[in-house]
């Protein structure tokens, strides 16, 4: 299992992220991710659950690239294939979806961030990008519908066409999280937060959330299909994957130097 359930009570779910050595998305991350979906929707107790990682480096690297073509691109509830699908689903749900983040997010590590209600991150080892433009790629989860709204359109295109790391002091400031934690204080304190909303009334959490969706008029659905098949299209281009090969052996995902400091070295290859 890539992902492993801690209930803290009917109210209050821990969801880690345990997929070695990267953390990367892959098409079994996705589909445990789906059917946990499901179950949360299912289930009147719950108010709040809270995502993090078992990986201190890794929040989740990316996608796995090398399976692209692996991954289900059928609708699923909202129209949507699998991953956009869940990550309305985060949104829309009646309750509230936070992420403590430890590590690198980034590409679709950073889209999952974007689709949870709150986001805190370790001041010293969280570091946030959209590394898609040096794999010749444009995102294609999400972060070209939610990100500018976000953090505006100077600073989205600084992050997108930019593909740089940004480490959590910096992803605050542009409104990309909420906080940037101390890391010593960084689990204790989402963990008092997430607590203190499970001890509040769910209808009261559930409408408070689904007024403030509404009045921030969420991206369209088509949006969200246009950039994925721009993002599957691109891959197959010849020009895509000679970049995707000359970062491949430059060390892609592979553990090692190149994956840790990637929002710097993909722009050297």
């Amino acid at each position: 299992m890539r992902l492993k359930i801690k209930k803290y009570s009917g109210a209050y779910w821990k969801i880690t992220i345990d997929n070695p050595p990267l953390n990367l998305m892959d098409p079994e991350f996705v589909e445990e991710l789906a059917v946990i979906i499901d179950e949360l929707e299912n289930d009147n107790e719950i108010k709040i659950i809270v995502f993090d990682s078992a990986n201190p480096d890794y929040f989740i690297a990316h996608v796995d690239l090398l399976r692209s073509a692996e991954f289900d691109l059928s609708p699923r509830a909202t129209g949507l294939s699998a991953w956009p699908d869940i990550a309305r689903r985060f949104e829309l749900a009646p309750f509230l979806v936070v992420g403590s983040v430890r590590g690198r997010a980034r590409a679709v590590g950073s889209e999952f961030v974007q689709a949870l209600d709150i986001c805190f991150a370790s001041k010293e080892k969280a570091r946030f990008a959209q590394i898609e433009m040096g794999c010749g790629l444009i995102p294609g989860g999400g972060g070209l519908e939610r990100l500018p709204y976000m953090v505006g359109k100077k600073r989205s295109m600084e992050i997108i066409i930019g593909a740089d790391d940004f480490d959590a002091d910096m992803a605050a400031l542009y409104g990309w999280i909420n906080r940037a934690i101390p890391d010593a204080e960084l689990d204790d304190f989402v963990d008092r937060f997430a607590k203190r909303v499970a001890s509040f009334e769910k209808e009261a959490i559930a409408t408070a959330k689904k007024v403030i969706q509404e009045r921030l008029r969420l991206a369209p659905v088509d949006d969200f299909k246009e950039t994925q098949k721009i993002f599957f299209d691109a891959i197959s281009q010849p020009q895509t994957q000679t970049r995707i090969k000359k970062i491949i052996d430059a060390g892609f995902q592979q553990p090692g130097q190149f994956e840790l400091e990637l929002g710097k070295l993909i722009g050297e290859v």
